[in-house]
């Protein structure tokens, strides 16, 4: 294993350590773009670590990041709508806004000011090099790349800096992310005095869920289940996955993607090992591994399903949480941009 590899997971397994020992000691700051419908593979990857994190007794802020819809739409569709999604998902998972920050990247302007100074600390070259920016330009579904777009890691730092975040869970992906937010830390604080801290990247260990039709599980290809789903959907869903032509149910992710993606998401529901549940299933064929992932799902989803269901009844105060996690992130970011204006001598 290369030495790039093992860095990130030994600082992660040392940060644990400390996080255990020390919870308020860290600020996390993570979230997500309004494009669609929240998944399980969202539950899985990251939304239930969020959780683990608030309840160690670690600061978390959650972004709804509105602006980075347009890094590559044309326009923001369904704004409000999914963003009340979202919020009913983050209650519904067991985020406490009386523990953790909610808020809406266009309602804090200090923190979007933020991203001026850090422009003149990163060169063009280096956005040019920046391998997260590069998929996400090839995966764009703009007819041309937009300011925006290429200066996505900028914007990401601004996002983490504001609050001061030290701590950013994140996949292997979107280290090349992070460490535009820890060189512009670095930068400014050794031209202007220092301000910032530089964030650690927390590994992720999540593994990978496919869709239902074998690609990578995002909200833009139709091939998720929404944790909003209800039961039927879910069913239906999982009953026009794909598998193979074997009827012996193994776990084999390399040479069975399709198959043992639904193995594992039945083992994670179930808190179980994957080779286990297969081995279970056997001879059963895809028709039984498919009762058993919607069984396994079903079950796993009930009271998340049930706790959305009693928030939106009361969409006055879940919209509360917002209005009053804006109000803290925007004390919070004005506090940053005044240290910054001050150690830049007044520029801002």
């Amino acid at each position: 294993m290369s030495t790039v590899t093992t860095q990130p997971e030994q600082r992660t397994a040392e940060l644990e350590t400390r996080i255990r020992q020390a919870p308020e000691r860290f600020r996390v700051m993570t979230g997500d773009r309004p494009t669609g419908a929240l998944h399980l593979g969202h539950y899985f990857g990251t939304l239930h670590n969020r959780v683990r994190l608030q309840e160690l007794g670690v600061d978390v802020f959650v972004i709804i990041a509105d602006y980075q819809v347009l890094t590559d739409r044309d326009v923001a569709e369904r704004l409000t709508e999914i963003t009340e999604g979202l919020l009913l998902d983050y209650l519904a998972i067991g985020i406490d806004p009386a523990r953790s920050t909610i808020f809406n990247h266009s309602a804090v302007p200090a923190l979007n000011q933020l991203m001026l100074p850090f422009l003149s600390l990163v060169s063009v070259a280096e956005l040019n090099r920046n391998p997260t920016v590069k998929d996400e330009i090839a995966h764009s579904r703009q007819s041309a790349v937009s300011g925006l777009m290429f200066t996505y890691p900028v914007h990401q730092a601004a996002d983490i800096l504001f609050c001061k975040g030290n701590l950013v869970p994140v996949g292997q992906d979107q280290l090349p992310h992070l460490e535009v937010t820890r060189s512009v830390a670095r930068r400014f604080n050794e031209r202007y005095g220092v301000v910032f801290p530089e964030p650690d990247a927390l590994l992720s260990a999540a593994p990978l869920l496919l869709g239902t039709d074998g690609t990578k599980m995002s909200k833009s290809r139709g091939n998720s289940i929404a944790l909003g789903a209800t039961a039927d959907e879910t069913a239906r869903l999982i009953r026009g996955a794909k598998t193979d032509a074997e009827r012996h149910i193994t776990y084999e992710p390399e040479t069975r993607p399709g198959v043992s993606s639904l193995v594992l998401l039945a083992a994670l529901c179930t808190d179980r090992d994957p080779h286990a549940v297969a081995e279970e299933i056997g001879g059963g064929g895809a028709a039984a591994l498919k009762r058993t992932v919607t069984e396994a799902v079903n079950s796993r989803m009930a009271p998340i399903r049930a706790r959305r269901a009693e928030y939106a009844q009361d969409m006055g105060y879940v919209r509360s949480v917002l209005r009053a996690g804006n109000e803290r992130a925007n004390a919070v970011a004005d506090a940053t941009l005044a240290e910054v204006r001050a150690a830049m001598g007044g520029v801002l």
